[in-house]
């Protein structure tokens, strides 16, 4: 059975497993959380599955940040919330539990028992300046950008063809002065 068959985000996605469905356009999905950090914890996915954000197309990521913006201050409206986390648990290390990848929105309030806090590394200046130097290089290639390919625009009615002989306009360029 492939990733995306065997996939709880894609089985949702394709309406074969039940969710609490906040939003939905032809590229991406945004459900309450089946297993939320805290009350309002939205899960926004593309509908395409994609394991890791590295697989994603950046014209998917454009439009699921702006989707995760909206979400966000519905949250904040809707909700009450002092705050939005939003995350990203990209690949296994990080905490990823899905093979979908997926955008989590969790709404945060003061003294919520939530806890994202983190204690600084220490580095020399030697072990900052190398990363630094690694990462410039390899950041080079950032600001080309994929695009997504257009489709064609489909008409409704069909285009009646006229004849030229029923054409006036051909008419009046076939008139003798």
């Amino acid at each position: 059975m492939s990733q995306k068959n065997n996939c709880e985000f894609c089985q949702i996605i394709n309406k074969k497993k039940d969710a609490k469905r906040i939003f939905e356009d032809e590229k991406a999905l945004a459900i309450l959380s089946p297993n939320p950090c805290c009350a309002g914890h939205i899960l926004l996915m593309p509908k395409e599955h994609f394991s890791i954000i590295e697989q994603v197309p950046d014209y998917l990521i454009a439009h699921l940040s702006k989707i995760t913006n909206k979400i966000s201050i519905a949250i904040f409206e809707v909700l009450q919330a002092k705050g939005t986390n939003i995350l990203i648990q990209n690949g296994v290390a990080a905490g990823q539990k899905s093979s979908h990848f997926m955008i989590h929105i969790i709404p945060r309030k003061e003294n919520d028992g939530l806890d994202f806090q983190w204690q600084p590394k220490q580095l020399n200046e030697e072990q900052m300046s190398t990363i630094e130097l690694k990462l410039k290089e390899e950041s080079k290639g950032i600001g080309e950008f994929e695009k997504e390919e257009k489709k064609p625009v489909m008409l409704d009615k069909k285009i009646e063809k006229i004849d030229k002989e029923e054409n006036y306009l051909v008419k009046q360029l076939n008139r003798i002065p």
